[in-house]
């Protein structure tokens, strides 16, 4: 049963202007315990329950590892987590998406991955998630000390409200006397000992070696022709963006690999949100385009590559003339120019889900794998579990997927096939392309030729990405940390078929008139800065189209009102929301200002006992949960 909030936030939308204004006062509503049928992960196996955590801020994470807006949270919590140490615990509530993701091992996995250096809930069957009515991954909850939840915020860009609130409950509960400090319950888990940790792409050396993006311990790795013996490193172990020879550079979880005209190799830094260059005759990087700084909203598109902000590059591949880069981060293509020392948006509108069409109107989700032939540079779309391709006309397409919310493992034509989670994609000599369909742990072939879809591996773990080397396919098996050599087979492997939807249950809505409303509660010291025109967006579009007869497109009140078509009765509402608050200070005539942000895919169905409102809390809480 979803945990309700039936009392009013402390501020509420204003439905004339879309904005919040203060509330007298607020009901405080105990937090729901936490419950996981995983269990709890980083804590020696000890299980927590929410009262063992009274008298510290406990800060609930919900997210999930195929989600980059989780990982971007991740790396946004970190200097908090480190700073307040004493007095905050944060909890990883971890709410699967994909099946594979609710495998219990997958998250073991991810929870060392990505440095995740605090208690985690496996909550395989999302009862946690249900319990705090979350809708959105990443979704962070505030609990203070007494155990009473005192906000809730969806998206990214919270972190700077987060410990401003931090601090104010800090003081408060202090002078209460209701603030317990000490060292937290996070246990490190034993290290283990191999060549590669979670590597997430390769390239094929002109000498037959490779070349290892090393991604969890934040380096390159250079290996002889058999894939497994150590020839010498890029990277001195730790994160950070630091130009410089074998020992000295930093990275940080870099990705993707690809060779450029000049010899040198590119490489997507991705928490760095950089692209580097690595020099392998003199062992030096250089950083091509990136500032370090996260890409966001109303930031520069195009421009001198050093002076314009990325946002997660996945992985690079030279394309027609251009290094192309997978924008995971804002579910984009990019593309740099060597010659000029420029990059630009190059297909994708940051608007998450699977659209055709010209570059400039296409839609994406976390492009994670890229591979070029002569006329197309294919695409490994994870979130969508898609194959897509953009022609030399810049056009995009898909060869195999459906959306968001539909995956699986199944061959036969392209139309019905299905992927789970893919991140890698490599053309083959035929025409055909390898697909390392990630979550499915199989190596999967479309052929364009017949259309279809067949499986040429099984029982991979994790593939990310393949490389081709005399006939046959080097995979990148991710969770077993090595390279694996198959021999491409003449004759597809047989698998039964499996098709599965996310298992978030389906928000039930009435027909006719929806009241959308976006909850935007500014973080304390901080205003909607509107001085130079409105500072919010929101945007709506539907799958299938027609489930909306009125209300999608864009505008800047976070409320509207959407006309649901007659005889549609099932669907997705997608809705992307921004709010841009500054500090309310007077004297100070240039405030920081903090950009919020969420992409929500809500499946709804239509039915007379559904709701009329669907309230989504970008930051706040919702007098209806």
């Amino acid at each position: 049963m979803a945990h309700r909030f039936p009392e009013p936030p402390a501020e509420c939308a204003d439905a004339t202007l879309g904005l919040t204004v203060p509330m007298a006062t607020r009901a405080r509503v105990r937090a729901p315990e936490l419950i996981g049928k995983g269990g709890w992960l980083n804590t020696g196996d000890r299980q927590y329950t929410l009262a063992d955590l009274r008298g510290r801020i406990v800060i609930l994470d919900f997210w999930t590892f195929c989600c980059v807006n989780c990982l971007h949270v991740l790396d946004e919590l970190r200097e908090l987590e480190e700073k307040h140490r004493d007095t905050v615990v944060i909890i990883g509530v971890h709410s699967p998406k994909f099946v594979h993701e609710a495998e219990h091992q997958a998250v073991v996995d991810a929870v060392e991955r990505y440095e995740v250096h605090h208690p985690v809930l496996d909550d395989p069957e999302l009862a946690t998630w249900k319990q705090y009515a979350v809708r959105a991954w990443p979704t962070l909850v505030v609990v203070d000390p007494e155990g009473y939840v005192v906000a809730q915020h969806a998206g990214e860009g919270h972190a700077h409200a987060i410990e401003k609130l931090v601090e104010e409950l800090e003081a408060e509960h202090a002078a209460k006397g209701t603030l317990r400090r000490g060292d937290g319950p996070y246990v490190a888990p034993e290290p283990v000992a191999t060549h590669l940790r979670f590597p997430g792409k390769a390239l094929l050396l002109a000498d037959g070696g490779f070349l290892v993006s090393d991604t969890t311990r934040h380096r390159l790795v250079e290996l002889d022709a058999d894939g497994e013996s150590m020839r010498r490193h890029f990277g001195s172990g730790e994160r950070g963006l630091v130009d410089g020879g074998p020992d000295d550079v930093r990275f940080s979880e870099p990705q993707g690999l690809a060779l450029l005209p000049d010899g040198r190799i590119a490489v997507a830094d991705t928490v760095n949100h950089a692209i580097r260059a690595l020099d392998l005759t003199t062992g030096v990087t250089t950083t091509l385009a990136g500032t370090g700084r996260q890409w966001w909203q109303g930031a520069p598109t195009s421009g001198a590559a050093r002076e314009v902000d990325l946002s997660s590059p996945w992985d690079v591949a030279w394309f027609d003339g251009r290094l192309w880069i997978a924008m995971a981060g804002v579910h984009q293509l990019w593309t740099y120019d060597p010659e000029a020392g420029t990059v630009r948006v190059a297909a994708g509108t940051t608007n998450e889900g699977l659209v055709d069409g010209p570059g400039a109107e296409a839609w994406f989700a976390q492009p994670s794998g890229l591979a070029a032939t002569g006329e197309r540079l294919w695409v490994a779309d994870s979130e969508t579990s898609s194959l897509r391709y953009v022609d030399l006309d810049g056009a995009v397409h898909t060869a195999v997927g459906t959306g968001l919310f539909d995956f699986g493992h199944r061959d036969g034509a392209a139309a019905q096939a299905l992927l789970q989670h893919p991140l890698g994609v490599t053309a083959l000599p035929d025409g055909s392309v390898a697909v390392c369909d990630t979550y499915n742990h199989a190596l999967r072939r479309y052929d364009p030729a017949s259309d279809e879809v067949t499986t040429l591996a099984t029982d991979l773990r994790e593939p990310s990405d393949a490389v081709l080397v005399d006939g046959d396919l080097v995979v990148v098996e991710s969770a077993r940390h090595r390279l694996t050599r198959l021999r491409l087979p003449e004759e597809a492997v047989r698998v039964a078929d499996q098709a599965h939807r996310t298992q978030r249950a389906a928000t039930a809505i009435t027909p006719g008139t929806l009241r959308l409303d976006v909850v935007f509660q500014a973080p304390a010291g901080q205003k909607l800065d509107t001085r130079y025109g409105p500072s919010t967006r929101l945007l709506v579009s539907s799958t299938p189209p027609e489930l909306l007869a009125a209300g999608e497109g864009a505008g800047t009140d976070l409320f509207r009102d959407l006309v649901l078509a007659d005889g549609v009765t099932e669907g997705v509402l997608h809705v992307s929301a921004m709010a841009a608050s500054c500090d309310d200070d007077p004297a100070n005539e240039y405030p920081a200002c903090h950009v919020h942000q969420q992409d929500w895919g809500v499946p709804v169905t239509v039915t007379a006992e559904g709701t009329s409102r669907l309230p989504l809390v970008l930051a706040g809480m919702d007098e209806q949960g």
